[in-house]
């Protein structure tokens, strides 16, 4: 997963680049290289996927941002954001994928409509305070935030997202990192374990797969049933 995580970097990278090279004068490739950092991507690694991005490098393949969409029992429904430089593989690949544990995948639209795209700002909980985060966050237009493994979540619309994250910093708080999410308007709770083993099987092979950016869900498994699910996958892993 390591090297999956170097080459989406790569993806992102590169993407930002073609729009111009200088990280100084492209604040989403300035993005793109800090996050990459954060994630320990040598520097090798990033300046060759520049290199690509503006076209010095000819031996990049134009990469292209694809969503697939699917859909499951009780209208549960996920979001699959690809980078992809073949979507004659990728394509296959993500209907396999839906297939094989029980989901339908749909055409474009045909579930993103339940969710909406925003920003979203992470803060490392280790060295702020979570009731001063909460008093800064009513101090700007931010939507929502909440606290999660040890992180605190703020949820941003795409226009406001600027302002939000530059009042943080001038704060002089620290953003672990920001990106655009797929937020679902509702959520369905899973509390079927088959239907969650399924899920969360299905989650971890669209993880697995070199062109998955990431995920977005609409569905709620409880911290008591996922662990059982998780120690279910654990006993029954085969292990060379």
């Amino acid at each position: 997963l390591r090297q999956k995580a170097f080459w989406i970097h790569a993806k992102l990278i590169a993407i930002a680049a073609g729009k111009w090279g200088d990280p100084d004068k492209n604040p989403s490739l300035y993005d793109a290289i800090e996050k990459a950092r954060k994630d320990n991507v040598p520097n090798d690694n990033i300046s060759r996927a520049i290199k690509k991005g503006t076209g010095e490098d000819k031996t990049w393949t134009q990469i292209d941002q694809i969503v697939y969409e699917g859909y499951g029992a009780g209208w549960t429904a996920v979001v699959v954001t690809t980078l992809t430089d073949n979507k004659n593989r990728t394509a296959p690949s993500m209907r396999h994928i839906f297939s094989k544990y029980g989901w339908n995948m749909g055409e474009p639209g045909s579930v993103s409509f339940i969710f909406e795209r925003k920003w979203m700002l992470v803060i490392d909980l280790e060295n702020n305070k979570k009731e001063d985060l909460e008093e800064m966050v009513f101090e700007t237009s931010a939507e929502d935030f909440f606290e999660e493994d040890g992180m605190f979540k703020i949820f941003t619309s795409l226009e406001d997202f600027t302002g939000v994250k530059n009042f943080f910093e001038w704060k002089k708080i620290n953003l672990e990192f920001a990106d655009i999410d797929y937020i679902p308007s509702n959520t369905v709770e899973v509390d079927d374990f088959d239907k969650a083993l399924k899920l969360t099987k299905m989650i971890e092979a669209f993880n697995e797969d070199e062109d998955v950016e990431k995920i977005s869900m609409n569905m709620n498994i409880s911290p008591e049933l996922q662990k059982e699910v998780d120690d279910f996958i654990e006993k029954n892993t085969f292990r060379t």
